[in-house]
C-alpha cells in the first residue's frame, strides 16, 4: 500500500521537482496531464491495493494514472469522448469510472477491457455523478442542467427513478445514506437513501452568492452529518442538517487577498472542497490559485499554500488521507480575455497526512 514516508522522501529526495512559478509547493507533479481546464478528480476506492487516480477535462477526455509507493505517477489509459467531461466518479470495487458529460450522456468506463459504454441519458449537459452502494441496492445517481436528478440501474436504458429540481445542479455529494444537491437560484435539497432515495429537507443557502461546490462530512462516528458549501464570493458555510445547537453553523471567508494599497479586497471563488477521510479536517482550493487546510471544528486555518501561476480548480484525497491531489489550470473566472494558452496545466500530488491533523486533538 501507499506508504506516507517513502512519498515524501521521494519528494524531498532525488525525484523532486524543484520549485517554480508552476510548482511554488514542490510538490510531485503528475505526468501527461490534460491538454485543457481540469473538471474533476478522483481517486480509487479502498478495494483495490493500488492507488489510482483519473482526471475528466475540457479536452474531452480522461485520464487514468497509477500512483506508485515512490510517488511516481504512471499514465495507465486514456478514453477520448465526444464533448467536455464535467465530472467522473468511481464504482465501488474499482472496476469502473463514471463519466458525465456535455454530450447530455454518462458512459461506464470498463478498465480492465478499456471500453466505455453509455449508461445515463439527460436533455442537456449532465453536471454531476455519484455511485450509491447501499445494504440493500447500488445505483448511479446523476444531476443535470436539465433540472433533474435521476437514479440508475447501470444494466437498464431507463432510470429507476427521476427528481424534478427546482433549477439547474450546480454541484452534489453523496456519503450513503445521504446526499446533498445544490442548484442554481441558491437552493440546496438534502435526500435520505435509506430503502430509496427521498426528500429530506429543502433549504435555501447561507451565502448570497452562487454556490460553486459541495462536499458532506462525518462526525466521530463516521456518520454522515452535515455538509460544506463553497462560493462564487470566497466564503464557505459548514452546515449541519440537524444542528443540535444553531450556533454549530457557521461560514467563513477564504480565497481573498489581504488586500491592495486602495483598500478593496479581492474576491475569489471557492472552486472545491474535500474532506480528509481519517481526520475529518478539510482542504479547499480557488480562483486565487492557492489551496489552504482547515480544522472546521477549531475554526481555524492548518495550512496555506503558495499561489500558483493559474487557480486552483479541483482537489481530491486518496482512500487513507496520505495523499492529497489538486488540479491547476484555467477556470474561466476572469474571462477568455486572461485566458493564456502558453500556461499548461498541472494535477499535483502532496504527502498530507500529518498537515490535516486537527488542531484540537494536538
Amino acid at each position: 500500500m501507499f506508504n506516507q514516508s517513502s512519498f515524501g522522501n521521494s519528494i524531498i529526495g532525488q525525484n523532486s521537482t524543484t520549485p517554480s512559478a508552476a510548482n511554488p509547493m514542490k510538490d510531485f507533479e503528475v505526468t501527461q496531464p490534460p491538454d485543457d481546464s481540469i473538471s474533476s478528480l478522483a481517486f480509487s476506492p479502498s478495494t483495490l491495493q493500488q492507488n489510482f487516480l483519473v482526471a475528466g477535462s475540457w479536452d474531452n477526455s480522461v485520464r487514468c494514472w497509477e500512483i506508485e509507493q515512490s510517488g511516481k505517477s504512471v499514465p495507465k489509459s486514456m478514453q477520448s469522448c465526444g464533448a467536455p467531461i464535467l465530472d467522473v466518479c468511481w464504482i465501488d470495487d474499482g472496476s469502473k469510472v463514471f463519466i458525465a458529460s456535455c454530450d447530455k450522456t454518462v458512459k461506464v468506463w470498463d478498465l480492465a477491457s478499456n471500453q466505455t459504454m453509455q449508461v445515463a441519458q439527460h436533455e442537456a449537459p449532465v453536471k454531476t455523478c455519484h455511485w450509491i452502494k447501499s445494504p440493500n441496492y447500488t445505483c448511479l445517481m446523476t444531476g443535470s442542467w436539465d433540472k433533474t436528478l435521476k437514479f440508475w440501474d447501470t444494466r437498464s436504458p431507463n432510470p429507476i427513478m427521476s427528481i424534478n429540481l427546482p433549477e439547474r445542479c450546480y454541484c452534489a455529494d453523496v456519503d450513503y445514506p445521504m446526499a446533498v444537491v445544490g442548484t442554481g437560484n441558491r437552493h440546496l435539497i438534502i435526500y435520505q437513501l435509506e430503502g430509496k432515495p427521498q426528500e429530506f429537507k429543502r433549504v435555501e443557502s447561507p451565502l448570497k452568492y452562487q454556490h460553486r461546490c459541495v462536499a458532506i462530512f462525518k462526525d466521530k462516528k463516521k456518520t454522515p452529518t452535515g455538509y460544506a458549501l463553497g462560493s462564487v464570493e470566497g466564503r464557505v458555510a459548514i452546515q449541519y442538517v440537524n444542528p443540535q445547537n444553531p450556533k454549530d453553523n457557521f461560514t467563513f471567508k477564504c480565497h481573498r487577498s489581504n488586500g491592495t494599497p486602495n483598500g478593496f479586497q479581492d474576491i475569489y471563488a471557492v472552486n472545491d472542497i474535500a474532506f480528509h477521510p481519517v481526520h475529518g479536517t478539510l482542504a479547499t482550493v480557488g480562483s486565487d490559485g492557492s489551496f489552504s487546510f482547515w480544522d472546521k471544528d477549531a475554526r481555524t486555518k492548518l495550512k496555506p499554500s503558495e499561489l500558483m501561476q493559474q487557480p486552483v480548480v479541483r482537489c481530491a484525497f486518496n482512500h487513507n488521507g496520505q495523499i492529497f491531489a489538486y488540479a491547476v489550470s484555467y477556470d474561466w473566472s476572469k474571462g477568455h480575455e486572461f485566458y493564456n494558452p502558453s500556461l499548461k496545466n498541472y494535477i499535483f500530488l502532496r504527502p498530507c497526512y500529518d498537515e490535516l491533523k486537527p488542531r484540537s486533538s494536538t
